[in-house]
């Protein structure tokens, strides 16, 4: 085929002209002008431009027609016979013209190009559709037979394209898939009755859906060309590979036998390697995609899969709760839901996930979630099991039976600690040991419980409950616990070890709801330490008062401040009354005396004990009394001999010694300088000490550890009769000897004191709370006035007790009965 040419070849005495073949259809071009016609003639291809070109002695020129323009069908134009005789005639003049070139003519008007259209429709071969679905039938028999096939891949797509581009798409896509459709029918009948073995069953199963893949593949990427316009174009009609997928489908539940066989091939091998035997995972995994491509995974498989999964542990939790104790049931458990996860993981669907876990954490945790706390919990608490109890709280995070839990622990803390507390006999070692509960305690909070704050505030409930099940005792006790760790004497305890103890017990005494109490008891016992210097540390004493402070605010601890501030005093005071005239004129020689100035309002009350003092001392407190009131007018000075402590110079047969000794024991002592042999009574006589106190006096002087004295006859008991004579052969490797005086046991006397005191402070802030709610709302209510009482205060108290309060202000007139309702009350300005 000739191309278009704007070349022009110049010859000034010939022109050229070529005709076309006769049969073909032309297109001629016709150009008039000043010089000899040039012809030019070209077979047009579509969208080919027609051009014709004039050589002249004057220049060039070109001219171009594009059939685009005008012209639909190049392949079929014919040229207009009138148009042939205007080219003669014009041929022929130009021809004359250009033997004649040097007379110059007038350009001739160019004629006008018409160009007329003849469209031939093409005809198909006889037959075209049959023989060509034939080659197609015989190539997708012989793929799906495993067998060769003549006619070429590519042959066989352009078969596919030919029938599109003619509009047969629809019928060559209802034949594919009839044929498909016969073949796959063929393959799922062939797998009926076969092999018994389900695994080999199950492969033949594989190997049937892996040789459907594969020539649905190849099917696909021969009818290519169908898939991206037919196909395309028809929105009702499935691609060819889900085609396949709907009769594979469609076939294999039709083949009800092969696809019952199928699952419960699965079912019994997934129970096999649940039970610990070797599977081939990677079949169940080809098997299991397969069910999700042909998208009958959920109804076929997963349905019976779950049920089959619900029986299976049903069972076996069954099984294992009553032969295995609970920290190997939980790890077998745990073992379960990693088994079943990675199961997931390996060959199911990722759908199956959620319901097969949720599965297995039903019938292995949560249907035995009371089981296993009542078989198990108290003993992983008591055996402190950190790693056992986290993996109990982490499974049962994963059933939302942490509630559960919290119950248990909560019942648990309570009856263990029921024991500590309630157990009198145990007194001695009550905050000891609830100290280390509570520490055990904590220390699973943190490790086992992920610190929840749910399970803090149950530990926290519970330990409320159990500080104040014995009314005002806890309190005393840890008061007394305090009292031993902050006295002189604790040998390798460290400051930062002591801090650690302070904090700790701190954190029972937020417990306590009667703090009135645990101030009564810690105030007294804090009076002892400083008075008799048995203080541990007095920065450790500061820094459990901050700690106090903190909790309760000022007003708790005004008065333990106010005690520090008297003892800092006193020192001052001292100092000043050694420089003062009176002691460098008036004082006996040979006596040292340090007094305790003390604030009545800060101090316990301590009952008043009369005692015969040396004359030394007598002289000692009446030069000081003179100086203290001289300096501080208007006060009185009441002298608490209970509460005094010497230091005395004995001489004994082996050598000089110091004791340390009670202001009691002294007088006692200072008897024998001027007798060697006393009798009880004599003694009594000489001292006007009470006689139980002087009893605990001679007890601790002839019956304890170290004997100053000896008792005639010798016994454990000082009775009216005995006779006391100074032991002149005592011996003992130290220069100075503390001699402990006898201690009473403080629940009979000092214990009963001590918390009437606390009732009676109790009494005026109840009063002081009644008049103040009243005198707010001039009138209320008896039920009202109750609960708003309750509000307040701050310590446990019984309505009675209340009542008592009410009816005592009605009868100081401060309250009244409202005449028409007994059960209101006024207040009274």
């Amino acid at each position: 085929m000739s191309q278009p040419s704007n070349h022009n070849h110049r010859k000034r005495s010939s022109t050229t002209c070529t005709s076309p073949p006769p049969q073909q259809p032309t297109t001629t071009n016709t150009t008039s002008g000043g010089g000899g016609p040039h012809f030019s003639l070209m077979k047009k291809a579509k969208s080919q431009a027609v051009s014709c070109s004039l050589d002249n002695k004057n220049g060039f020129q070109s001219h171009q027609f594009d059939s685009n323009s005008g012209v639909q069908d190049p392949s079929s134009m014919i040229v207009d016979p009138t148009e042939n005789d205007a080219v003669r005639a014009s041929s022929a003049g130009g021809f004359t013209a250009n033997l004649a070139r040097k007379k110059a003519t007038p350009p001739q008007p160019a004629k006008k190009l018409v160009i007329k259209l003849v469209k031939a429709k093409p005809t198909l071969p006889t037959n075209f559709e049959e023989n060509t679905w034939s080659v197609l039938k015989s190539a997708i028999s012989a793929i799906f037979l495993k067998q060769p096939d003549p006619c070429d891949l590519e042959k066989l797509y352009q078969a596919v394209n030919d029938l599109c581009l003619h509009k047969m798409g629809g019928s060559l896509y209802q034949r594919i898939e009839r044929e498909c459709e016969s073949h796959i029918s063929s393959a799922l009948q062939s797998l009926v009755g076969q092999s018994e073995d389900l695994v080999v069953f199950l492969s033949l199963v594989h190997k049937t859906w892996q040789d459907f893949c594969d020539q649905m593949l190849m099917i696909r990427g021969i009818a290519l060309y169908l898939d991206r316009t037919y196909v395309k174009q028809t929105p009702s009609v499935r691609s060819l590979w889900d085609m396949g997928l709907q009769l594979f489908r469609k076939h294999l539940s039709l083949a009800s036998e092969v696809e019952h066989k199928t699952v419960f091939g699965l079912l019994k091998m997934i129970e096999s390697e649940r039970l610990g035997e070797a599977v081939d995972r990677t079949l169940l995994n080809h098997l299991l995609k397969m069910f999700t491509a042909l998208g009958i995974y959920s109804e076929s498989f997963e349905k019976p899969f779950l049920e089959c999964t619900s029986e299976f542990y049903a069972a076996e939790g069954v099984k294992y709760m009553q032969q295995s104790d609970v920290p190997d049931y939980l790890k077998h458990v745990e073992v379960r839901l990693h088994e079943e996860h990675d199961r997931c993981l390996l060959y199911l669907d990722a759908s199956t996930r959620k319901p097969l876990v949720a599965t297995a954490e039903r019938q292995l945790l949560e249907l035995h979630i009371s089981a296993i706390l009542d078989k198990g919990f108290t003993m992983l608490m008591d055996g402190n099991r950190t790693q056992d109890l986290r993996r109990m709280y982490t499974l049962f995070f994963r059933v939302n039976a942490l509630e559960s839990l919290r119950h248990a622990l909560s019942a648990y803390i309570r009856k263990t600690g029921q024991g500590i507390v309630t157990d009198e006999e145990k007194d001695k070692d009550m905050v000891s040991s609830l100290l280390e509960f509570k520490v055990s305690l904590d220390k699973i909070w943190e490790e086992s419980f992920s610190k929840n704050d749910v399970f803090c505030n149950t530990i926290k409930e519970a330990f409320e409950y159990l500080i104040n099940l014995r009314q005002n005792r806890p309190a005393e006790l840890i008061a007394k616990f305090l009292d031993e760790k902050l006295r002189a004497g604790n040998k390798g305890t460290s400051e930062e070890e002591l801090e650690g103890t302070l904090d700790k017990v701190l954190v029972l005494f937020r417990f306590i709801q009667g703090k009135d109490v645990f101030e009564a008891f810690y105030k007294k016992d804090l009076a002892k330490r400083l008075l008799l210097g048995k203080s541990a540390s007095i920065d450790a004493e500061k820094s459990m008062i901050s700690k106090l402070k903190t909790e309760c605010g000022s007003q708790f601890t005004n008065k333990l401040e106010g005690m520090f501030k008297d003892i800092e005093l006193s020192k001052e005071i001292n100092e000043s009354f050694k420089q003062s005239s009176q002691a460098r004129t008036k004082l006996p020689s040979g006596i040292e005396m340090s007094v305790h100035v003390l604030t009545t309002g800060y101090w316990p009350t301590y009952p008043p004990m009369d005692v015969r003092l040396p004359h030394e001392l007598n002289v000692y407190q009446d030069i000081f009394k003179e100086f203290y009131l001289s300096k501080y007018s208007g006060r009185r000075l009441m002298w608490q001999n209970s509460l005094g402590h010497c230091v005395l110079k004995a001489e004994f047969a082996k050598g000089k010694k110091e004791l340390a000794v009670s202001l009691f024991q002294t007088v006692v002592l200072m008897l024998f300088n001027d007798a060697q042999k006393l009798s009880f009574e004599d003694i009594k006589d000489a001292t006007s000490i009470e006689d139980k106190e002087l009893r605990r006096t001679l007890q601790s002087l002839a019956c304890g550890k170290v004997r100053v004295l000896q008792k005639i006859p010798k016994g454990r008991e000082v009775d009216d009769n005995d006779l006391f004579m100074f032991n002149d052969g005592f011996t003992a490797p130290l220069y100075r000897i503390k001699v402990n005086a006898i201690q009473l046991k403080e629940t009979v006397e000092e214990n009963a004191s001590t918390t009437e005191r606390v009732f009676q402070d109790r009494q005026y802030q109840v009063d002081a709370a009644i008049v103040r709610i009243m005198k707010t709302r001039k009138m209320l209510s008896h039920t009202l006035l109750i609960t708003e009482l309750f509000q307040q205060l701050k310590f446990p108290i019984k309505p009675v007790d209340l009542k008592k309060r009410i009816e005592s202000l009605i009868d100081r007139e401060y309250l009244e009965r409202d005449k028409s309702n007994p059960q209101i009350y006024n207040y009274l300005a």
